[in-house]
């Protein structure tokens, strides 16, 4: 597919984008490129990467811009990501994709965009913006879902360490790098090392990558968020061990004079004069309660019950 940017993307034919004065876009598989990549006349010193890029980046070439785009799935951000490369200068930008992602965004801007200052320049912002697209509400569910995870700690209804919070950590942290590839991109499109750019509209990758830094912010808040979580609910597992083991004492400490006087009578002495006391039973029933008593007392008055 080409366009051409004009008031918003216009599609156009092979043989228009290569009018002079006309900035373009094109979207190609990657045979297409491997086909037609001397129709741009880009000076490329480096063999662009297209089969299937990890990571978001610029590299700057000779006469020319490449790099590549890998774009987690909100859906699933810790799973398959949308990888597309580019190549671009001052003419126009190459998309080149064959999952079909990249032709369904630049589709999606032909189709909702319109520019007052049209120009590469502002293609470029809103391709960006893509990248971030919905985050922001993104990370608030994740919030929300932090506070609910510490409200049920708080209740004491968490018996052990939420699976749910080890995939907010990892999907934060995959945001995190995701973010940091973000600014370098902004950044190397912003310092404009070949000149492909106008100097009046560098504003949009400062403003794109003003953007990703708070994102960024907010993400590492979390994970903070998470740390914190993962403090809490040990500490809520070690005051739950401390009362456990708190009955377990005192429990031990109430048998332990009832041990002795059984071991104490156990001994079957043969001059024992309680062995032959009528009341002796009821006797040593009526001790044993008492000491059950003065221990639950004295163990309610120090507050270890």
């Amino acid at each position: 597919m080409y366009y051409l940017i004009a008031d918003s993307l216009k599609q156009a034919t092979r043989e228009e984008i290569r009018l002079p004065g006309r900035q373009f876009v094109a979207v190609l598989t990657t045979e297409e490129w491997k086909r037609r990549r001397d129709d741009f006349d880009m000076v490329i010193d480096m063999d662009m990467e297209t089969a299937s890029p990890a990571e978001t980046k610029a590299v700057v070439n000779l006469d020319s811009l490449t790099g590549t785009f890998s774009i987690p799935d909100r859906a699933e951000i810790s799973g398959p990501r949308h990888n597309f490369s580019f190549a671009m200068d001052e003419r126009g930008i190459v998309l080149v994709d064959d999952s079909g992602y990249a032709e369904r965004i630049v589709a999606e801007i032909a189709r909702t965009k319109k520019w007052r200052l049209p120009g590469l320049e502002r293609f470029l912002y809103d391709l960006l913006e893509t990248a971030i697209a919905g985050d922001l509400s993104l990370l608030g569910g994740m919030e929300q879902r932090l506070n609910r995870i510490e409200e049920a700690i708080l209740r004491g209804e968490v018996e052990e360490y939420p699976p749910e919070m080890n995939d907010i950590r990892g999907d934060l942290l995959d945001l995190r790098v995701h973010y940091e590839q973000l600014i370098d991109l902004g950044q190397e499109l912003e310092e404009n090392e070949n000149g492909f750019f106008r100097e009046e509209n560098l504003r949009y990758f400062h403003m794109f990558t003003e953007r990703v830094v708070r994102l960024q912010d907010i993400a590492n808040g979390q994970r903070e968020y998470v740390a914190q979580l993962r403090e809490l609910m040990q500490t809520q597992l070690d005051v739950r061990q401390n009362r456990i083991m708190t009955v377990l004492t005192v429990v031990a400490s109430i048998f332990m004079p009832l041990t002795l006087i059984a071991g104490w009578y156990g001994m079957n002495f043969r001059y024992m004069p309680e062995l032959e006391w009528r009341w002796s039973y009821p006797a040593l029933i009526a001790i044993s309660v008492a000491v059950v008593v003065v221990c639950l007392i004295w163990f309610k008055k120090k507050k270890w019950m």
